[in-house]
């Protein structure tokens, strides 16, 4: 999000870093938080699914040999996600064979709950357990889904506001809306009498959650069921002494930024993240307050010091304990409301960092998908920021050659290339379960009017048309409606209104996309361009320049 990282983006845009991927093997175990090492395990047995049938759950298992044992026999054993091995609880048994099958009670809403547990299988030999099998969770949790609503999915267009201004959303024909969700405000004891704490049992245990921080988070998602707006709430973890358990460890140093990363490495704190994810899905599908249809976890993660920090620039360690909280909230929402979409987040950083300390957009991704899939595939979703680069630069469809190409090594995904992500993401190796391409968000994005309206029009005009165009694009989310002073001081002047409230030309250029009058506006960026709109985007027509100013 830009607020926080404006500069990261903007100064740091003149820092070079190498593209490394690293692949690593499928049974890596990762050491101290400071390095990783290859542990090679005789795992010959493997978990091919693992759902949700009734109030049980099976597991379906093939072994490509029988391991050795001592009693002939298959343990299956139930982990926290901060387990690994042969630590966790032996929830099945079963004889040992090339196929077989575990069945156990699922245990939602007790102490013994294995929704969002991880399952392996071991065998005893030499009197000691012995894991043989892949890690696999649960891949269905919507199969006991109790407040499942209808989505509200009527239109692309969306708004990241900075006001509750139903007049001017409406005016602009805006169908969407993102808003932050601070998780760290919403838990403890409520900071106002007249808000009596909100007590929520999960598993057998009252967590409280603070009824004043949560009336705005109330008021905003009922105002926009009221006024038809879908709504995405993204999940930060800020820090705050009633959500000190939800600090990941590594993430308690004096670090300062908006969110951190969550704790999936200690009991307390993995168990609250349950009861926080389960809670807000009830409370936001259907009833008094309205339905939250996405959810994403986290924001831009892969920009480690800025958005989701941890004390490690280990790309193994920091991905796998974001899948790790991602699998809590994907298990605890979807276990709720079976129609919502859950999204990780990246920012547009594909293969360049501005800040060295972060991670390359398209290596977390990639190790993202990667333990999804070997963890047991789910219907995750993706959302993407492809601002220009840097965030200052005005012309959208013509970026600087140093930053943006048509290659999948390009050092950022703009609009302009955005096609490369979708179709990185129609690969096989991406698809959700039902074989079909990801839900992909463009969940912020946004254009300076500091070196002129008309090149903000026409960024407006060309990027919501190409994002339009795209099969796979399912929300376009402009930031902001208004300018904001502090932004401005960076050249960054992306609302839809100046600071006084007045109109600029992008106002209703925004407003009339998808209607009839659009053509007009279609005209007027072509105009500014210097090429049909939508002849280049049907063409994918690339154009890119080799310095700061628009004829270099």
């Amino acid at each position: 999000m830009i607020r926080s990282n404006t500069f990261k983006k903007i100064i740091g845009i003149v820092m070079t870093t190498a593209t490394v991927f690293c692949a690593v093997s499928s049974y890596d175990a990762i050491n101290d938080g400071k390095g990783s090492v290859a542990e090679a395990v005789d795992r010959v047995v493997n978990i091919n699914s693992c759902t949700i049938s009734g109030d049980n759950v099976v597991v379906n298992v093939s072994a490509s040999s029988l391991p050795g044992s001592d009693d002939g026999k298959y343990y299956l054993y139930a982990d926290e996600v901060y387990q690994d091995g042969v630590t966790g609880k032996v929830v099945a048994t079963t004889e040992r064979a090339k196929d077989a099958t575990f069945t156990f009670k699922l245990g939602l809403g007790t102490e013994d709950s294995n929704l969002s547990k991880k399952f392996l299988v071991a065998v005893k030999s030499g009197g000691s357990m012995y894991q043989v099998s892949n890690e696999h969770y649960i891949i269905n949790p919507e199969a006991v889904a109790s407040h499942t609503v209808g989505r509200n999915d009527h239109g692309m267009k969306g708004i990241l506001p900075n006001n509750a201004d139903a007049a001017t959303f409406k005016d602009l024909g805006v169908a969407q809306m993102v808003y932050n969700l601070y998780m760290g405000d919403i838990v403890g004891p409520s900071t106002n009498a007249a808000y009596p704490t909100t007590e929520f049992n999960y598993d057998g245990k009252t967590y409280q959650f603070n009824t004043a921080a949560l009336q705005q988070y109330d008021g905003f998602v009922r105002w926009c069921s009221l006024n038809n707006f879908q709504l995405t709430l993204t999940i930060l973890n800020n820090k705050t002494a009633a959500g000190a358990d939800l600090i990941h460890p590594l993430s308690r140093d004096a670090h300062v930024c908006p969110g951190y990363a969550m704790n999936t490495k200690e009991n307390g704190g993995t168990q609250h993240l349950k009861a926080i994810a389960a809670f807000l899905a009830q409370r936001y599908s259907g009833g008094q307050f309205g339905t939250v249809d996405n959810w994403v976890i986290g924001n831009e993660v892969n920009a480690r010091t800025e958005w989701y920090y941890m004390d490690s620039t280990n790309l193994e360690l920091n991905v796998s304990e974001y899948v790790k909280a991602f699998r809590i909230f994907y298990n605890g929402i979807k276990s709720v409301n079976a129609n919502a979409r859950v999204y990780n987040s990246i920012d547009q950083e594909w293969n360049r960092k501005s800040n060295p300390g972060c991670f390359l957009a398209k290596e977390y991704l990639d190790r993202f998908n990667y333990y999804m899939r070997r963890e047991g595939n789910v219907d995750w979703s993706l959302s993407v920021h492809p601002y220009n680069a840097p965030l200052f630069d005005p012309y959208a469809w013509k970026q600087q050659a140093q930053y943006v190409n048509t290659s999948l090594a390009t050092p950022y995904i703009t609009i302009e290339n955005i096609y490369l992500l979708t179709d990185y993401m129609c690969s096989a190796e991406f698809l959700n379960p039902a074989g079909k391409v990801r839900q992909i968000s463009l969940s912020e994005i946004g254009y300076t009017s500091s070196f002129g309206e008309d090149a903000q029009l026409a960024s407006i005009v060309y990027a919501y048309t190409m994002a339009k165009s795209n099969p796979y694009i399912t929300s376009f989310i402009l930031f902001r409606e208004t300018d904001d002073a502090h932004e401005m001081e960076s050249h960054i002047a992306q609302g839809l209104k100046n600071l006084d409230g007045s109109k600029k030309q992008s106002y209703d250029a925004y407003k009339y996309m998808d209607t009839k009058e659009a053509g007009t506006y279609k005209a007027k960026a072509s105009q500014i361009i210097g090429e049909d709109v939508d002849a280049m985007v049907a063409n994918r027509t690339f154009r890119s320049r080799n310095g700061w100013f628009l004829n270099d």
